[in-house]
């Protein structure tokens, strides 16, 4: 079936960095567009960045454009958020996101910014 397994999330002060990643499996990774989204408490998801397949087209939120890069390696089925200058209202869980005929969802990782 279906799996989306992130990493990397954690505690990290303002200014800093965490490189966040996203294995796939159960499915033909290198078809599907891949997005990242973040769910700060008592708000909605929100979308933060996306790449297609092939990874040579990106978007992202206005609020990460400059600090956030999403990358992907499908060779070994991952999608990765670098993400640099990070700020307290960063602080979220961040999900991987793909979407063919249904949406699925990973389990989600913690990131904290925080002094």
């Amino acid at each position: 079936q279906v799996q989306l397994v992130e990493s990397g999330g954690g505690l990290v002060q303002p200014g800093g960095s965490l490189r966040l990643s996203c294995t796939a499996s159960g499915f033909t990774f290198s078809r599907y567009m891949m997005w990242w989204y973040r769910q700060a408490p008592g708000k909605e998801r929100d979308l933060v960045a996306s790449i297609s397949t092939a990874g040579g087209s990106t978007s992202y939120a206005d609020s990460v454009k400059g600090r956030f890069t999403i990358s992907r390696d499908n060779a070994k089925n991952t999608v990765y958020l670098q993400m640099n200058s990070l700020k307290p209202e960063d602080t979220a869980v961040y999900y991987c996101h793909t979407s063919f005929g249904g949406d699925y969802w990973g389990q989600g990782t913690q990131v904290t910014v925080s002094s």
